[in-house]
């Protein structure tokens, strides 16, 4: 239930900050002709995102298929999360570049459309990442925790929306880029794990046997939430205690006569 959550927390609010800039750019450009697009981007997208999901869903367990799927979220998931990680802090400058170009365009109908479809873009690739590590999940109530993480992105979203400055967005992508990546690699033996049981490799019986026990519900896979908490939280408190001590050092050179 703890990866659904972080997993729908960390994609929806990522969605919602692409969201919130395209519509505040367009509002400080005076273009409100064109958050028509915006909106109906957003719902094609949810429904091809949800189209997805519920498609790779209904496919019965092949372990070819399984570890298949699992290879592919992990290399298309972690390489959104490095580059997530390495130029999330121009996200809003290249958001606008690219906003800037489609809006200026002399025809309203190429700057509707070019607006329509880089929203699709955008907010499809993080229903496609959130799609791909859900199917990922084997808990039963991944249900539930999809939900709470649905509940607490709208409130992150209202936070930010009434409060921005308490959200420390770096702290949060760094966090949950841990977990995504901790949990990417128990996807990678799981996935390892089934093609192995699909006879792919030389000796996949010993393989198969062999990466039992970090399967979900194998002897050391089923406390990998656990360590993975532990391991956030630690990020967590050395990230504050850094913070705290750069704040009393800062504080202590200017109180210094």
């Amino acid at each position: 239930m703890f990866q659904a959550f972080v997993i729908v927390l960390r994609e929806g609010f990522e969605a919602f900050l692409i969201v919130s800039i395209i519509v505040a750019y367009l509002l400080k450009i005076n273009r409100r002709q064109l958050l028509p697009a915006v909106y109906w981007g957003i719902g094609v997208s949810l429904a091809a995102s949800a189209g997805l999901g519920a498609g790779l869903s209904q496919r019965g367990y092949d372990p070819l298929w399984e570890g298949l799927l699992g290879l592919i979220a992990v290399g298309f998931v972690s390489m959104l999360v490095m580059q997530m990680w390495r130029y999330g802090r121009y996200l809003k400058q290249e958001t606008e570049q690219k906003l800037h170009t489609l809006s200026s365009r002399p025809s309203t109908r190429w700057a509707i459309a070019g607006v329509f479809l880089f929203t699709v873009l955008m907010i499809t690739r993080e229903g496609i990442e959130t799609a791909l590590m859900l199917l990922q999940v084997r808990d039963p109530a991944f249900l539930t925790g999809a939900g709470l993480g649905l509940l607490c992105t709208a409130l992150l979203a209202m936070l930010w929306v009434r409060c921005s400055h308490l959200i420390n967005l770096k702290l949060f992508f760094q966090v949950t880029s841990i977990f995504l990546l901790l949990f990417l690699g128990q996807v990678f033996i799981y996935a390892l794990h089934e093609l192995s049981e699909a006879g792919v490799f030389p000796g996949s019986e010993a393989f198969h046997l062999a990466t039992e026990p970090f399967s979900p519900d194998g002897l050391y896979g089923k406390w990998f939430s656990i360590v993975t908490v532990v391991i956030c939280m630690g990020w967590l408190l050395l990230a504050w205690g850094r913070q705290r001590l750069r704040g009393l050092v800062n504080h202590a050179g200017t109180s210094a006569p």
